[in-house]
């Protein structure tokens, strides 16, 4: 018996900020000069992103009237300590609104039949963890079974889906919820070097859950059929996560698309011989919209189209970037698009994240008639 997502749900912070008035904030905030503010403006331009949303609301204020950030640029920016209380305060709401709308999928799926949590986060910690106060919130028996993924970054939630396939496989009685939850705009970082900057422009917050168990008779689900993982070492600098002093630095370097580009198309020509298949059997992609650059270097390595890619674009323009949460962003459209006629079509969705890492899965769409 396979295992199956039956279920998404998916969730975004109320701060919503429009990209080109981010910019003009952030120019502002950090008092660039004229030159800087242009550079910066036109990155956040290029990033093909039209909303973001924060857990703070100090992205839609102005200088001076900040919550979280200083005021005074004299004073420094926010310690790891209190970022990390920040995530521990806005986590738990924006889980459980992402819950809520995964359970919304059908009134038959009720969180006392959850057998195991799986959390995912790359953006915060603590402990007693999310994981904890997911079981009281949802009211789940103490003695769910709980693990959770952190700091593994966009691609963490392929990693939670593997271990839910594996649980489901060994019990088919089981019944897996995985939650995903980002708050990337927590580590805002005050420097005015290009990995920063870029860095800054694509990040967002958001939360995605969703319910994996044997495949069913249920109305629709998306029934996972395979994973594959890589490393390219030769290029493991260009995208990395350090905890630092003032939140958690990330390297995202500009080459980045470059490298992916050089790596996809034999990443995935590996996968689907494993699979005895070829891209002619791949009908609808989920890519992670990690930014504009390196969507187009996916479509040029594996020969697809920016329609192909479109769902992708879809949440990069309404959501910018949210780390792990993001692919199941990506899922969700396409499971709102779903049509009578998509029964049997193949999913082929993938990530990438520090190593550099590539991590894809394959998944097929199931109706019932």
């Amino acid at each position: 018996m396979k295992s199956a997502i039956t279920a998404i749900g998916t969730a975004a912070p109320a701060y919503k900020q429009s990209q080109q008035a981010a910019a003009e904030i952030v120019a502002k905030a950090l008092q660039l000069p004229p030159a800087e503010t242009r550079l910066l403006k036109s990155v956040y331009r290029a990033t093909g992103i039209e909303f973001r949303h924060s857990v703070i609301s100090d992205f839609c204020r102005q200088p001076g009237e900040y919550e979280f950030f200083p005021n005074d640029t004299s004073l420094p920016f926010p310690s790891t300590a209190a970022r990390m209380q920040a995530y521990r305060r806005h986590a738990l709401a924006l889980a459980m609104d992402a819950v809520r709308n995964c359970l919304e999928c059908d009134a038959r799926r009720q969180p006392r039949d959850v057998t195991h949590l799986i959390t995912v986060s790359c953006t915060g910690m603590y402990a007693p963890g999310l994981d904890i106060e997911l079981v009281h919130a949802l009211n789940l028996d103490a003695n769910v079974k709980r693990t959770c993924i952190n700091f593994m970054g966009c691609y963490g939630v392929f990693n939670a889906i593997k271990c839910a396939d594996a649980i489901v496989r060994a019990d088919v009685e089981s019944k897996v919820l995985v939650v995903s939850v980002e708050l990337c705009t927590l580590h805002f970082q005050r420097n005015d070097s290009m990995d920063s900057m870029i860095s800054n422009a694509i990040f967002a917050d958001g939360a995605a859950a969703v319910w994996i168990e044997a495949e069913t008779s249920r109305e629709k689900c998306f029934r996972v059929e395979a994973f594959h993982c890589d490393l390219l070492p030769q290029h493991s600098q260009e995208m990395a996560w350090q905890i630092a002093d003032s939140g958690f630095d990330i390297v995202l370097s500009s080459y980045v698309p470059q490298a992916i580009h050089s790596g996809i198309s034999d990443f995935i020509q590996r996968f689907l011989r494993r699979q005895a298949m070829s891209m002619r059997d791949i009908q609808i992609f989920a890519i992670h919209p990690g930014g504009k650059k390196i969507l187009k270097a996916c479509e040029e390595a594996l020969s697809i189209s920016e329609h192909d890619n479109r769902y992708a674009y879809s949440v990069l323009r309404e959501y910018g970037n949210m780390s792990s949460a993001t692919i199941l962003f990506v899922l969700k459209a396409i499971w709102e698009d779903i049509r009578s006629g998509s029964s049997q079509a193949n999913i082929w969705s993938c990530a990438f994240g520090p190593g550099l890492t590539l991590e894809s899965m394959l998944l097929t769409i199931r109706m019932t008639q």
